[in-house]
């Protein structure tokens, strides 16, 4: 089991960017598939992105694609969520996720494993 903890989530205005950071207590953190997920105010949890064990490989919601970024640090043991031109609408709780088993083309969460506590974005038009 490894422990999720994201910062940098913020209030902005639409057009900003935003960069979220994912800190894992695992020291075998290059072990797991790290995704990030959002959650708006009566909706579904939904998937954003998932990056592979060595980052080499990314998986994008179609809704980010070519807006977002994700990364990750296997030494720190930290994954990464850089947000440009962000949009009223990417307005959620976001998530950090971890798989052990998983790959980046899984984006359901009960693929994941492990979970954050969750930090806000919001982002005004």
């Amino acid at each position: 089991q490894v422990q999720l903890v994201e910062s940098g989530g913020g209030l902005v205005q639409a057009g900003d960017s935003l960069r979220l950071s994912c800190a894992a207590s695992e020291r075998t953190f290059s072990n797991y598939v790290i995704a990030w997920f959002r959650q708006a105010p009566g909706k579904e949890r939904e998937f954003v992105s998932a990056i592979s064990r060595s980052g080499a490989i990314t998986n994008y919601a179609d809704s980010v694609q070519g807006r977002f970024t994700i990364s990750r640090d296997n030494a720190m043991k930290k994954g990464y969520l850089q947000m440009n031109s962000l949009k009223p609408e990417d307005t959620a709780v976001y998530y950090c996720a971890a798989a052990f088993t998983g790959r980046t083309s899984n984006t359901h969460p009960r693929q994941y494993d492990d979970w954050g506590q969750g930090t806000q974005v919001t982002v005004s038009s």
